[in-house]
């Protein structure tokens, strides 16, 4: 096995030989220059597997360096050496396409792991590229872009904010761009931040001591550090409380926690995504949402398109999850005949696709046969829908897809109730406390109308 090879850059002799005693420990080979023009030679005459840079150069700076070997050796990962508490500076770096970065004076541990990490990139470009076609589906140039910037990221350490309507897939897309990335081994922890309360998020997200407050009886290990060597996804991230948007802070933009009641921090290893369908420059205007958070997790801003902007992918998605879904059923050759796939091209989808797999789901349980056509599907009326209908002759109510009101009234709203309730729970990933609070309504009202409704499991 050919032995892999570092390109160190620094103008300073000390902190070369320290980048080279601890990188041949690692049984790494190591190439040194101390200045712009010996590195951009040093790229093409070596080929290394990983490039650490520092940011102050003789004849440049390291940002330069990034932006050469983005454009003329883009499968070469590179890693910004910056001065301590220079965010500024990480963020250019992040930007300019760097794979990551570490503060000086370096912490050797902290260097062990960013290179590890970035050593794994090195022939992953082709299984990138096949994970992410078959998970995401569809032939439209919309769903094609997204799949070049999902294969880019994942070979980044960049913090990612990912936006999209509700139902759209975010955490499909974050969950791609950590599994076909060099941290796919680790963990994937996903945090819904308006499902936790607000009195338990710190300790939710940083972990806590014993005895630190009341109902502390063991030591509790945080999100932050549960993910780590992974991925921590947050999302619905614009729900957190401004106090606690200080802290989060302070965790992204110096790598460490404190646990609640822990007299020192620890140093934590995760790739940041987040994640809303919120629009955060208007947070921000409304002053429900930092500006320096918002520069710090949105460094690289990821797009998930509505399935009304890829409209054209409908009928290979439908078959898709409907094939998916099929497989677990005793319907196993169920299919979309040409009716079936007109009507879901009529409909707006506001659910996006979650709203798409419910519908489906829904249609092949009560089709009679394997081929499933538009008069098996049954589309949820809304509360838009009735407020926008007027009465008919004879005092009849025309309604969506329908449906009579006067004749079955009752039936009507519990199907207005079941959908609102099933889409708040779906909203709060079915924390039942967070879900009474979304509605506005007592947790025991929403228990009666679960059971009502026959949708409580419990």
């Amino acid at each position: 096995m050919t032995q892999q090879c570092v390109l160190i850059v620094d103008d300073e002799p000390d902190i070369r030989e320290l980048l080279e005693i601890t990188l041949s420990r690692m049984g790494l080979a190591t190439v040194s220059a101390a200045t712009l023009t010996q590195a951009i030679e040093a790229v093409t005459e070596f080929q290394p597997d990983l490039c650490l840079t520092d940011m102050r150069l003789p004849d440049g700076n390291g940002i330069s360096l990034v932006e050469h070997i983005q454009e003329h050796h883009s499968h070469i990962p590179v890693a910004m050496i910056t001065a301590h508490g220079s965010v500024e500076t990480a963020i250019s770096a992040l930007k300019a396409g760097a794979f990551d970065f570490i503060s000086k004076p370096i912490e050797l541990n902290s260097l062990r792991k960013l290179v590890s990490t970035a050593l794994k990139l090195q022939g992953t470009a082709e299984l990138t590229n096949s994970a992410v076609n078959h998970d995401l589906i569809g032939s439209g140039p919309t769903i094609a872009q997204l799949r070049k910037q999902i294969t880019k990221l994942a070979r980044s350490q960049a913090p990612v904010h990912i936006h999209g309507e509700s139902g759209s897939g975010k955490e499909v897309v974050a969950r791609l761009i950590h599994n076909t990335g060099p941290r796919a081994s680790g963990a994937f922890v996903a945090v819904n931040c308006g499902a936790i309360p607000p009195e338990l998020m710190e300790s939710e997200l940083f972990g806590h001591v014993r005895g630190s407050f009341t109902g502390a009886t063991n030591d509790k290990v945080g999100l932050f550090q549960a993910a780590s060597g992974g991925t921590l996804f947050l999302d619905e991230v614009a729900d957190l409380p401004l106090a606690m948007q200080v802290k989060l802070l302070r965790a992204v933009q110096e790598k460490v926690v404190r646990p609640v009641g822990a007299n020192e921090e620890q140093r934590t290893d995760i790739r940041l995504l987040s994640a809303t369908h919120k629009n955060l420059a208007e947070e921000i205007d409304a002053g429900r949402f930092r500006n320096d958070l918002y520069y710090r997790i949105n460094v690289i801003d990821l797009h998930v398109p509505s399935l009304r902007e890829r409209i054209d992918d409908l009928p290979e998605l439908a078959q898709a999850i409907l094939q998916r879904l099929a497989s677990d059923s005793e319907n196993s050759n169920a299919r979309l005949d040409a009716s079936a796939i007109a009507a879901l091209s009529q409909y707006d989808f506001p659910g996006n696709v979650r709203e798409l797999e419910n519908i489906l789901e829904r249609a092949l349980a009560l089709s009679d046969g394997e081929l499933i056509t538009s008069d098996d599907f049954q589309f949820p009326a809304t509360v838009a829908n009735a407020s926008t209908n007027t009465p008919q002759p004879g005092g009849r109510s025309s309604i969506t897809n329908g449906v009579d009101v006067q004749g079955d009234l009752e039936g009507y709203l519990e199907d207005v109730e079941r959908q609102i309730l099933c889409s708040a729970l779906e909203t709060s990933r079915w924390n039942k406390t967070a879900t009474a609070k979304a509605l506005g309504i007592s947790f025991r009202s929403l228990r009666y109308r679960l059971k009502k409704l026959g949708l409580d499991e419990d």
